[in-house]
């Protein structure tokens, strides 16, 4: 006790106070424990490569910038410590037969099998930008025209990059999409007291993160589409809103769909990068659910200050250039209801369905709609004028855009 009286004494906090902050981050840790613990990590060897094939199995080719270390250790390749220059990969693997949507078959033993499992077949470095940007150009030569695209992942708070590439391959696989699929892996040390040090991690990538744009785009793409989830959010608007504000911009007509999904971005920071990053030409899609309960453990986190993935206010977020979908009233698959945004594939139809269906007046698509607890504004936004065809197609793109689970 003296020396908390000593401490407290110094702090001006007092014994109550040290008391009360004792509990608040015992609290904390129990909190980000039950988050952890929702779900199965891989092992250390989830990524050691196996030749071996089985008939069935889709085969992916993943390219990788990281700002991340290279990690010497068999099945690794990266580990959560943060590098002093953007590294970059190439990453052969494939997925099981009876592979399920939105689920990742983790290899249980070793190099796994690839009957039943997720494998690496092959992973190599790549030491420069320009043999990142051949490899691009290579797989988008194998792509037809009209489909020459790339997509880019970017993973949150507490992965590690064996999650972060297996989630992006599971993406990969069940949307069927041409897109060449480039993952952003920034410097996460993959462990629940390891916040601080992520948050740092994700806003240290904010220059990394814009030169793999720009590379995504000087690669002869026809369009580049990007995804961040949670925290990957943060890292994902700066470097946009530094694109923007660069007197560089990337080509508008390549831009495809900027997903931030359940993002873990105070809101007042957003407003304000929105605000100086003024209206984009294609507006951003915000995924947001108020009963998200891993974004309520960030908010406690970050002083009681409001998550964007839990905003309320859905018209104001439009009215700064947001497109809105809105899942509170959807039923979650997962108990931190923070991977609600997965749901969204299965009802890409009915969404089609219901933007046809209630045509407004003129032609022009309604500003919103509402369909199985999913409600959707500005959707009047997303082109100047649009069709009622085009926004249809618009949410269609949105709906089945492939989405990461909550980590």
């Amino acid at each position: 006790m003296r020396i908390f009286e000593q401490v407290g004494s110094v702090s001006g906090m007092g014994v109550a106070g040290l008391r009360r902050t004792g509990m608040r981050l015992a609290a904390t840790a129990l909190c980000l424990t039950l988050l952890a613990g929702c779900s199965d990590r891989p092992g250390p060897e989830a990524l050691t490569p196996t030749a071996a094939k089985a008939p069935g199995a889709r085969e992916h080719v993943i390219l990788v910038a990281s700002t991340r270390e290279r990690d010497p250790r068999p099945g690794v390749i990266f580990n959560g410590e943060r590098s002093t220059a953007l590294n970059f990969a190439k990453v052969d693997l494939s997925v099981p037969p009876a592979h399920k949507p939105g689920e990742i078959e983790w290899p249980k033993k070793g190099a796994g099998d690839p009957a039943t499992d997720m494998v690496v077949h092959e992973a190599i470095y790549r030491d420069t930008q320009q043999d990142f940007l051949r490899d691009m150009k290579s797989e988008l030569a194998r792509r037809p025209a009209g489909q020459k695209k790339v997509f880019i992942f970017v993973h949150g708070y507490n992965t590690q990059f064996s999650e972060a590439l297996y989630r992006l391959a599971q993406m990969a696989d069940d949307a069927d999409a041409p897109a060449v699929p480039v993952l952003f892996t920034w410097a996460s040390r993959a462990t629940t007291e390891a916040y601080v040090y992520d948050n740092n991690s994700a806003t240290a990538a904010r220059d990394n993160l814009e030169d793999t744009i720009r590379l995504a785009f000087g690669s002869g793409a026809d369009e580049v589409s990007i995804i961040a989830h949670s925290m990957g959010n943060w890292v994902t608007v700066e470097a946009l809103r530094q694109i923007r504000i660069s007197g560089k911009p990337v080509p508008a007509n390549k831009i495809g769909n900027i997903i931030l999904a359940a993002p873990d971005i105070d809101v007042d920071v957003f407003k304000s990068q929105l605000k100086r990053f003024g209206k984009p030409a294609k507006p951003f899609v915000v995924i947001v659910s108020r009963d998200d309960k891993a974004l309520g453990i960030s908010e406690f986190l970050a002083g009681k200050k409001q998550r964007l993935g839990e905003y309320s206010n859905d018209a104001e977020l439009v009215d700064l250039g947001a497109v809105v979908v809105d899942m509170t009233d959807v039923k979650a698959l997962d108990s931190f209801n923070h991977g609600k945004f997965a749901q969204l594939a299965e009802m890409a139809p009915q969404l089609r369905g219901s933007v046809l269906r209630g045509e407004a007046a003129g032609g022009k698509p309604a500003p919103s709609l509402s369909m199985d607890g999913v409600r959707i504004s500005g959707l009047d936004r997303l082109r100047p004028q649009p069709t009622t065809h085009q926004a249809a197609v618009a949410v269609d793109e949105v709906a089945a855009a492939p989405a990461p689970a909550a980590q």
